[in-house]
């Protein structure tokens, strides 16, 4: 910390952010205050925020050395630093979402001319299993399904501590259905037992879970067409993911 507050001296640098691990609880309150009562720290960084039951260290540190958070850690890829939104925080940590966030995420994944191809294709009901994979893609490329899941309104982060997430389900789709020919991907409806029993076998996944993967893409199929039924001739539909 000596040699910090001489290297300050020297650059005379115009910001000063402290970055705390969330995890640390007390002790980050702790550490800010240390560093912020030696260097004048001008903000925080706060990091492993992907879990919404952290929040209190966002409260503790801003109150106790009063200068502002400006970023979070969501995750530990150079695109999960995000600004820090007081509001937003605080309506996770009531259960209430965050909606704005989880929109900016999908903004950011989502191409528009390939949100207009797949409009497309739900409405002639031409759908495959290679965009289904799409899909997944991009939810995945969205952040961890516990982060995502945090970001929904009503799930209250209490609930998750405990809960049963497994990120790998998404992988194990994808192994599944990169094991199919791309006749198979899209005409799904040939998939008979030896071609399951095959596909199994090259995926590693068992003939249950491909059944299981098939259904999911048959009701995926079916909830794209009621909401094209519901659109009508008002306007333009707009995928929700």
């Amino acid at each position: 910390m000596a040699e910090l507050k001489r290297v300050k001296e020297v650059a005379e640098p115009t910001e000063i952010l402290l970055v705390v691990d969330a995890m640390t609880g007390q002790d980050a309150v702790n550490v800010a205050k240390s560093f912020n009562d030696l260097l004048d720290i001008t903000g925080v960084i706060l990091t492993k925020m992907d879990g919404d039951t952290r929040g209190g260290a966002a409260l503790s540190v801003k109150y106790i050395t009063g200068k502002p958070i400006k970023l979070i850690g969501t995750g530990e890829k150079l695109d999960c630093l995000e600004p820090f939104h007081p509001d937003r925080m605080a309506s996770r940590i009531l259960g209430m979402g965050d909606v704005l966030t989880l929109i900016e995420k999908a903004e950011q994944q989502i191409d528009e001319k390939k949100a207009a191809e797949m409009e497309r294709k739900f409405r002639e009901q031409s759908f495959t299993l290679t965009d289904f994979l799409d899909q997944l893609a991009t939810i995945k490329d969205m952040g961890s399904m516990e982060s995502l899941l945090g970001m929904m309104p009503g799930v209250k982060p209490s609930a998750l501590n405990n809960a049963q997430i497994d990120e790998k389900a998404l992988a194990h789709t994808e192994a599944i259905i990169l094991s199919m020919t791309p006749y198979e991907r899209d005409h799904p409806d040939v998939l008979n037992s030896s071609r399951k029993r095959r596909i199994a076998a090259g995926s590693g996944r068992s003939v249950e879970e491909i059944n299981r993967l098939l259904k999911q893409y048959e009701q995926t199929k079916q909830l794209m067409k009621q909401f094209m039924g519901k659109k009508g001739k008002k306007g333009k539909f707009k995928l929700p993911f």
